[in-house]
């Protein structure tokens, strides 16, 4: 089986691209390479999350989990300039696209990193994810739900999920841990959750 996106360091050889996110809102050429998720185009399932999802919070922490070389980190970071967008990943050649990407875009409120790179104490306003679902279902459970965890009372996320790869189940299962779940939409296969945190801020 050939190398997986999820891998922390790509052993392919290097050859660097570029693609373009074309938004109503924005426009960025993004650099991209190997071993990384949809190096040679904005994977499907990330344009109709961004499509979708209504503007992220103005201020506070933001996520983009799972980010890989970064159009939906800088989307939420161009669309919120006051806020802290963190992109997390374990690929770390995806990362560095990433930084890269930021750079040239100049957008300086994106922290691209991996899990230990964000202080333990942040809790995020808004999630955005077009989570790898591809590592299995025990891997992906546990990952989200240490995520989901840090989000602000009231906080949402939004995952893009395709249809034939088990949307609805994920949808049930976070309903059955205690995680309101609704689809945001549907379109060409992949489903939109939108889940909140159902806790209340503490007076």
């Amino acid at each position: 089986m050939g190398e997986h996106y999820f891998a922390g360091r790509p052993q392919a050889r290097s050859r660097p691209g570029t693609v373009d996110l074309v938004l109503p809102d924005l426009h960025f050429r993004l650099a991209t390479d190997r071993g990384m998720f949809s190096p040679d185009r904005v994977d499907l399932g990330t344009r109709v999350l961004l499509d979708s999802v209504p503007p992220p919070p103005p201020e506070g922490d933001l996520l983009d989990l799972g980010c890989g070389y970064g159009p939906i980190a800088l989307t939420m970071a161009a669309r919120s300039p006051q806020a802290i967008v963190w992109g997390v990943d374990v690929n770390e050649r995806a990362l560095e696209c990433g930084r890269g990407n930021a750079q040239a875009a100049g957008l300086d409120n994106v922290r691209f990193g991996l899990e230990q790179d964000v202080p333990a104490a942040t809790r995020f306003a808004a999630i955005w994810s077009n989570p790898p679902i591809r590592i299995g279902k025990p891997a992906l459970h546990a990952l989200l739900d240490t995520w989901l965890s840090r989000l602000v009372p009231g906080g949402r996320a939004h995952l893009v999920v395709q249809k034939n790869l088990g949307s609805d189940s994920l949808q049930r299962r976070l309903e059955s841990r205690g995680w309101p779940t609704e689809r945001l939409t549907s379109r060409a296969g992949y489903r939109v959750l939108a889940v909140t945190n159902p806790e209340k801020d503490t007076p």
